[in-house]
């Protein structure tokens, strides 16, 4: 709900009240209903304030109790209330007026260091605990919320954001090289393995799932939540498995609704967003009040170049939810003449750093602006949603097929193919030898799998070679299990492992989402995301998620009479988004290639890019604007040698 700032002065030199200033004057530029400081001897606190709840409006943060010794500064929507109010044993006359960072010291005060285990929400926060001269604090476990700090051996100081930090006098704005390597390296959305870096060599940043002491002149990072698998759940009947995850989904749900403003959600034409305004919409209806939904939609004259079996307009979809669930007011958004090229300076001052999002990040923040204008405070997503309530994709069903025939199961597998093959209108021969395939890799493997030499991956990635070999970027990636190829086979079920184990997963989101909301006083809120869902999704039994020859089928058969049978039953038809970027800039194109041409004669950025790879590419994508460029990994890595180059520029 709010921007925060700090300064610990660690060898008890006094506060400089003009270095605090300088933090807090670096938040300015975004929107405020309060802006408040804290200061005592060696200890700066500020908050930039966004009130987003009902408690919230009128909170007095950084907030210091003199009978408890303690001073807050928060960040921080708390969701499990209730939960911590009978554990903390509070009071009932207070609990409706009580503020979340109220409940987040009460919570350190009966824990102490061990008080973000039972938090679940979004939150970044800090506390000075003034008996112990410990300064303590912590971000929520999916990193939803940033916090970014400095340090050397006489101060920390720490930000909600990066730029403010870099305003202080004795921080350097000098790139980290191994930041910049792993970004240029790695193919997929993950920016760094490193979650404590950042771009900048000198700022660091509180990773996912950790909390943060500094005592006696000594900084220390922990890990409080490690997701791993849990203790399956076993139920008698599908219907026990469908009811109790629509009662911990709509726990998630109802939770994420909790604002004195209006609520939104962010509404495609799939099952994620779906069942996210399905389950909101009835819970606002109880309050008398209305979801508003906000979609993304290709400009009138773009032509859908796809297959059939994609939809780069999600409109006959996300009707039929609109329709189906009610008590919606729903928002459709083309952004006519706006494209992520001309927008990209824009962008990259936003998120200050480069991104890999290029294509969608445009539309992201305009999304945003209109429901600012509509006077939402929480926009509801279900970007989460794929590793959580809908699990369940097509590798993993055809892994399940294969273990049941493994473990003997043929009249169950000849059940399930009849279905699959059924709903997908295919032939068990088709069938039958993929799931033998998969059931025995080593019989039906033609040739010998081997890694990739480091001078292959060399001469396809955007990394030069000198700058690869000085930060040994290669073999940090091996030692993380990162895949360099993009063509990783690794087995579903291990990727959805690695998925919630490995935090550089998570790293890359809670950027965005909290300069987003900054900017558009509003917060994105996500239930997929949900600590209590995740758990429940992880202990349910694989064949929930496989059943009846459907993909992600716990979620489709808890939505049933929620989500209309078009949107809950599609297993045709995948909305897919940004496939009208090349569109967007075919206007711009001449300049696109221009500003590449210039890029690879800069010396600026020759030592850190393949210079090679870039010609290459810019010979291959051609003068000519195709659409199907869009996906195309050439124009990805050539976007990305964009973003890096005007970032770079900006530090000259």
């Amino acid at each position: 709900m709010s921007a925060i700032s700090g300064i610990y002065y660690m060898d008890n030199e006094t506060m400089k009240i003009e270095d605090g200033a300088i933090l807090m004057k670096g938040l300015r530029q975004y929107p405020s209903d309060d802006i408040q400081i804290w200061h005592s001897d060696n200890i700066f606190f500020g908050c930039h304030a966004q009130w987003i709840t009902p408690e919230s409006v009128g909170e007095r943060l950084p907030r210091f109790s003199e009978e408890k010794h303690l001073a807050i500064t928060a960040d921080a929507i708390i969701d499990n209330r209730q939960e911590l109010f009978e554990r903390l044993q509070v009071d009932h006359t207070s609990r409706k007026i009580m503020t979340d960072s109220e409940l987040i010291l009460l919570a350190y005060l009966k824990w102490e260091e061990e008080a973000p285990k039972y938090l679940i929400g979004d939150f970044a926060f800090m506390i000075w605990d003034m008996r112990k001269k410990l300064l303590f604090g912590a971000r929520d476990f999916s990193g939803t919320r940033s916090l970014f700090f400095y340090r050397d051996p006489n101060r920390f100081a720490f930000c909600t954001t990066i730029e403010p930090l870099l305003n202080l006098s004795y921080v350097s704005k000098s790139i980290n090289e191994h930041w910049f390597a792993e970004f240029l390296v790695i193919p997929s959305m993950v920016d760094a393995v490193d979650t404590s870096s950042t771009a900048y060599k000198n700022i660091e940043q509180i990773p996912p799932s950790h909390s943060i002491t500094i005592c006696d002149g000594k900084v220390r990072l922990s890990r409080y939540c490690k997701i791993s698998s849990q203790e399956p759940l076993k139920f008698k009947k599908n219907e026990e498995y469908e009811e109790a995850f629509k009662a911990v989904f709509q726990e998630a749900v109802k939770a994420r609704t909790r604002t004195h403003g209006e609520v939104g959600a962010q509404l495609s034409g799939g099952l994620d967003s779906g069942a996210v305004v399905s389950f909101a919409a009835k819970a606002l209806s109880g309050r008398n009040k209305q979801l508003h939904t906000f979609s993304y939609i290709p400009e009138d004259h773009f032509k859908d170049w796809t297959t059939h079996s994609y939809a780069a307009d999600e409109r006959p979809f996300i009707k039929a939810t609109v329709d189906y669930v009610g008590n919606i007011s729903d928002h459709y958004h083309n952004f006519a003449g706006d494209n992520p090229l001309t927008d990209l300076d824009d962008s990259l001052e936003l998120m200050g750093a480069p991104y890999k999002f290029f294509e969608n990040f445009f539309w992201l923040k305009g999304i945003h602006e209109k429901a600012h204008q509509k006077g939402v405070k929480v926009l509801l997503t279900g970007a989460r949603g794929n590793y959580s309530i809908s699990w369940g994709s097509w590798n993993m069903t055809v892994n399940y097929y294969a273990s049941l025939f493994k473990r003997l199961r043929w009249a169950r597998l000849y059940q399930e193919l009849d279905q699959y093959c059924t709903n997908f209108k295919t032939g068990k021969s088709v069938m039958l030898p993929v799931v033998l395939k998969r059931a025995f890799p080593s019989i039906y493997r033609s040739s010998p799998l081997h890694e990739p030499s480091e001078n292959q991956n060399q001469n396809q990635t955007l990394i030069s070679a000198s700058f690869a070999q000085r930060t040994n970027v290669f073999a940090k990636l091996l030692e993380n299990g990162i895949d360099i190829t993009g063509t990783s086979k690794e087995d579903p079920y291990e990727i959805r492992k690695k998925h919630f184990e490995q935090l550089y997963y998570w790293n890359k989101n809670g950027i965005a989402t909290t300069k987003l909301s900054l900017r558009y006083s509003l917060w994105d809120r996500d239930p997929t995301n949900d600590l209590r869902v995740i758990r429940f999704c992880l202990a349910v039994p694989e064949e929930q998620y496989v059943q009846g020859g459907l993909q992600r089928s716990l979620i489709r058969r808890s939505t049933k009479n929620m989500l209309p049978d078009k949107v809950r039953l599609n297993q045709q038809v995948r909305g897919i988004q940004g496939a009208d970027v090349i569109h967007r800039i075919a206007s711009n194109w001449h300049a696109f290639i221009e500003e590449l041409n210039q890029l690879v004669c800069d010396p600026r950025v020759s030592e850190m890019l393949n210079m090679d790879v870039i010609k290459r590419a810019i010979t291959n994508i051609g003068h000519n604007p195709r659409p199907e460029l869009a996906f195309d990994n050439e124009f990805k890595l050539l976007t990305r040698s964009l973003m890096v180059y005007r970032f770079i520029k900006t530090l000259a």
